[in-house]
């Protein structure tokens, strides 16, 4: 399925769940047309002061008065305001049309599925329970709200993270982490504050009401700020690298790669999620010290090195790790970048550790950097086929590669990923033993 179709899917779904909306609650109460305006007001607040996530997503706290609007107008009314406030906010952000419908179709679709499921499981307007005490509406509506909030988050980052997905070939569920995962622990934290907030409405009205949302959004938009720091920093690097890698034609888009493969890697083995962001900050600046002048003739020529050439090669990972060190959020990567070319038996470089005293990052980076030297086109070679990377792999076992990590790989998935179908590889017909053969090494790994 490609984008377009995958627009005029929600589309049609938004439209169908719209109208069973329709067909089941009545029409707009007079009492009703404030609420809707004053959350519709706080909405399109919001949605003005939208923020950037990766992969060219973007958050709001717009969800907030959505939420509101179900849980205090749990009708077609209130998919109406929804929708009224979106494609205001699409059409002020002067996004292309396909988009605009798309990001309009997808909350519509989102909040009507929210709103028939609330009143499915029983739930109703907060303003008819006016007066009750908190504790009693908790018990009356607190397994529907729930349901609703959990129902519409999953909806909305789903939707958003497959259309991401198709445009720009990446898996759905890598799509979710990189835009989703950053924010998930404030996401479930809004929960209680959107009850609390839909409550207050309920109980005091809109001016205490909006005096509650200040303090939401300013705290939001100061989460914002350094979401948008963090982006601007992974920006940076990702600069920094393809800077040193356009020296280089054989390589570029090289550290990229490696840090996708060591990413996934490491997911595979079970890592920690903290250890998984480290892991692949490391894997992206495996290289960084290439950066320097003297490395810039030798990654330009084709033929094989020199000893005195591959002698300065082999300086890049102190000299990445000295210029890291550098700097301060990235000192703890300073191990993982300086030992990337360490062998499990200790015939690597610089320091020729040996086995687990090579810091485990380092280790998931060899394997990532491996398996980018042998799937590219180089000067001598094209890509090598799968088979020849499995036995490449076998043969270096315990000798270049961590074994743990190594048998892992063998029995896994992970070769869908290394070789998707009509991928950039392309199968080769005798395998190349690396050994002896590589520009800039003298293993399978890559410089």
């Amino acid at each position: 399925m490609n984008v377009r179709s995958y627009v005029g899917l929600i589309c049609g779904a938004s439209l169908v769940s719209a109208f069973a909306l329709y067909a089941g609650t009545p029409g707009i109460p007079t009492t009703d047309v404030a609420t809707l305006v004053t959350l519709g007001c706080l909405a399109v607040t919001a949605e003005l002061l939208a923020f950037v996530l990766p992969r060219g997503a973007r958050g709001s706290v717009a969800f907030i008065p959505y939420m509101a609007t179900v849980l205090l107008v749990p009708s077609f009314s209130a998919l109406v305001t929804i929708a009224v406030v979106k494609t205001i906010a699409e059409l002020a952000g002067k996004r292309e049309p396909q988009r605009q419908i798309f990001n309009i179709a997808q909350l519509t679709f989102t909040f009507a599925a929210t709103i028939l499921a609330y009143r499915a499981l029983g739930g109703v307007s907060m303003l008819e329970l006016r007066g009750a005490g908190i504790q009693a509406i908790t018990l009356r509506l607190g397994v529907a709200t729930f349901v609703a909030f959990a129902l519409s988050f999953v909806l909305n980052t789903l939707v958003v993270s497959r259309v991401i997905a198709l445009s720009s070939g990446a898996s759905t569920l890598q799509v979710w982490r990189d835009v989703h995962l950053s924010t998930i622990g404030l996401d479930i934290l809004a929960s209680p504050l959107v009850f609390l907030f839909a409550w207050i409405y309920a109980e005091w009205g809109p001016i205490l009401a909006a005096a509650f949302w200040m303090p939401i959004l300013g705290i939001r938009q100061m989460h914002t700020t350094n979401l948008e720091l963090e982006q601007t920093n992974r920006e940076l690097l990702e600069l920094m690298i393809k800077s040193i890698e356009a020296r280089d034609p054989y390589t570029s888009g090289h550290s990229r790669r490696v840090k996708e493969y060591a990413v996934q890697i490491a997911r595979l083995m079970g890592y920690d999620a903290a250890t998984v962001e480290s892991i692949g900050t490391a894997a992206l600046l495996h290289d960084v010290g290439k950066i320097y002048d003297k490395y810039a003739p030798i990654l330009a020529k084709e033929a094989r090195l020199s000893p005195e050439e591959w002698a300065v090669i082999k300086e890049h990972p102190a000299d990445g790790a000295n210029l890291i060190a550098t700097m301060t959020r990235l000192r703890e990567l300073v191990p993982a970048v300086m030992h990337h070319h360490e062998n499990w038996d200790g015939t690597g470089y610089p320091q020729g550790l040996k086995g687990t005293d090579i810091p485990l990052a380092s280790r998931v980076i060899m394997f990532a950097d491996t398996f980018d030297a042998m799937t590219t086109k180089r000067p001598y070679r094209g890509p090598l086929d799968e088979a020849a990377v499995r036995s490449e792999l076998v043969k270096c076992r315990g000798k270049q590669f961590d074994p743990e990590i190594a048998d892992r790989l063998l029995t896994s998935d992970f070769w869908q990923t290394l070789f998707p179908p009509n991928s950039r590889r392309t199968p080769t017909p005798r395998f190349l033993s690396l050994i002896g053969t590589e520009k800039r090494e003298t293993t399978a790994s890559g410089a």
